[in-house]
């Protein structure tokens, strides 16, 4: 059983019946309660009155005890009726009320309890849903609050929210626990970001007089086709025949006759160098909304600037833009200098990132918002259009996140598939077959062509 997962509606993976259960003060299941059940059936029972809750106990006639009655009341304090009032709402007149109250005691004391109780990955979806039900997020402007909570993307994404209330003996703790966030994604995600830009840096540098060594044979042969060749002599004329033609490439690979491919162009990659090969502007919306996207957009960020090959510039705006390139060598630097929240200027963003671009050609630009512009929509989709007709290799991210299908604005992203820069959401995951792709000037490979409309 994996309690705590019922709260979002997930399957018990241990119910026989493989229904699926959630934690709601609904009405009981609609098979009649047996008066003197057997093991299997006070075993079911205890199951249903732990998803229904304490508001459900006389409708299963089961009492909970020890680690399932300490499982229930946490649960209780976040899910019970009455859960969604604030802290401080109290348990005023008349009717019950769940909630953590105001206490910080109370609240580190819920916190410890729900990691002696639940999996990480359960705790992270608990604490999100206290912080929003429950309006806690004041509480984790105490140290000993963020050193109680199980920090993730999520929890990163509040605090940057309160940076700017946040007082200075509590930055320092803030500081630590984005910093353990941050750490854990570098690790997961730079070791194939850069493996796979790197190919795709190498690629793109084809030349067509490589050294023996750089040949990429694989292309050569597909680009010279057109230049085979029977081999003369009776095999190579049996080889032709039996491929139904003279000539014929089909028969080139059959046991009976070969022929020969004559290199006429030569397909390789270009050496290392130390100039960057291609240049990458992110460009990223810092409005509330798309706070999971700005620490995810943070860390790759820092990536692709270790990378000698890519000239990276990092830029974060709402009706003001921030340039943070100074500041890529620390994403932990980059997000305390996000200020989440505000309106969102698209088009005065754009214009600053297109007044850096000196190499359209070679520039890959990075927009990553929900498109709900503020601004100058026509100019918007103007400077959009300019920097595709130079060259530039143009993205439009709505949301890079593992959070599902971002909210966003329907108009402007059809807009810009019109222009040739399809909007999409993107995981941290796919990240880097998208940027290898725009690197390389091939199509993206958008994961849902709905997006686009």
């Amino acid at each position: 059983m994996v309690p705590g997962a019922w709260a979002n509606g997930a399957t018990d993976p241990t119910d026989p019946t493989g229904e699926t259960m959630e934690r709601t003060t609904a009405q009981a299941p609609g098979t009649a309660r047996p008066t003197a059940p057997h093991a299997p059936d006070a075993e079911r029972l205890r199951r249903w009155r732990m998803v229904l809750g304490a508001d459900s106990a006389d409708s299963t006639g089961c009492t909970l005890k020890g680690q399932d009655a300490a499982m229930d009341g946490a649960l209780n304090a976040l899910y019970g009726g009455g859960a969604g009032k604030k802290p401080g709402g109290g348990r005023g007149a008349g009717g019950r009320s769940a909630g953590l109250g105001a206490s910080a005691p109370s609240v580190a004391r819920w916190l410890g309890d729900i990691r002696t109780y639940f999996p990480s990955s359960v705790v992270q979806v608990m604490q999100r849903d206290a912080i929003d039900r429950l309006g806690l997020a004041a509480l984790l402007l105490e140290p000993e609050m963020l050193e109680a909570v199980e920090a993730d993307v999520h929890l990163v994404g509040t605090l940057l929210s309160l940076n700017k209330a946040m007082p200075e003996t509590t930055k320092e703790t803030a500081r630590a626990v984005v910093r353990k966030v941050v750490e854990d994604l570098e690790k997961r995600l730079e070791s194939r970001t850069r493996a796979t830009l790197t190919g795709a840096l190498d690629r793109s540098a084809r030349i067509s007089r490589p050294r023996h060594r750089d040949i990429d044979w694989n292309r050569t042969i597909r680009a010279n086709l057109k230049n085979y060749l029977p081999v003369p002599g009776p095999a190579g004329a049996a080889g032709a025949a039996g491929a139904g033609g003279a000539g014929a490439p089909g028969g080139a690979g059959r046991a009976e006759g070969r022929g020969t491919i004559v290199p006429e162009r030569l397909i390789g990659y270009g050496r290392a160098s130390r100039s960057a090969k291609k240049d990458v502007v992110l460009c990223i919306d810092q409005s509330g909304s798309m706070a999971a996207s700005v620490v995810y957009a943070s860390v790759f960020g820092a990536v692709l600037a270790s990378m000698r090959t890519l000239s990276t510039r990092l830029v974060v705006f709402d009706t003001a833009v921030v340039d943070l390139t100074d500041r890529l060598d620390d994403p932990v630097d980059v997000l305390f200098g996000t200020q989440l929240g505000g309106g969102t200027d698209i088009n005065r963003a754009l214009a600053y990132c297109q007044s850096k671009i000196t190499r359209p050609a070679d520039t890959v630009v990075v927009l990553i918002s929900d498109l709900y512009e503020g601004g100058i929509r026509d100019e918007m989709l103007k400077r959009v259009a300019a920097m595709k007709a130079s060259g530039v290799q143009f993205v439009t991210l709505l949301a890079l996140s593992d959070e599902g299908a971002p909210a966003y604005d329907h108009e402007h992203a059809a807009a810009l598939g019109a222009l040739g820069a399809p909007a999409f959401a993107c995981t941290p995951d796919l990240f880097p077959d998208v940027m290898a792709a725009a690197i390389e000037k091939r199509p993206l490979p958008v994961p849902d062509k709905e997006t686009q409309q």
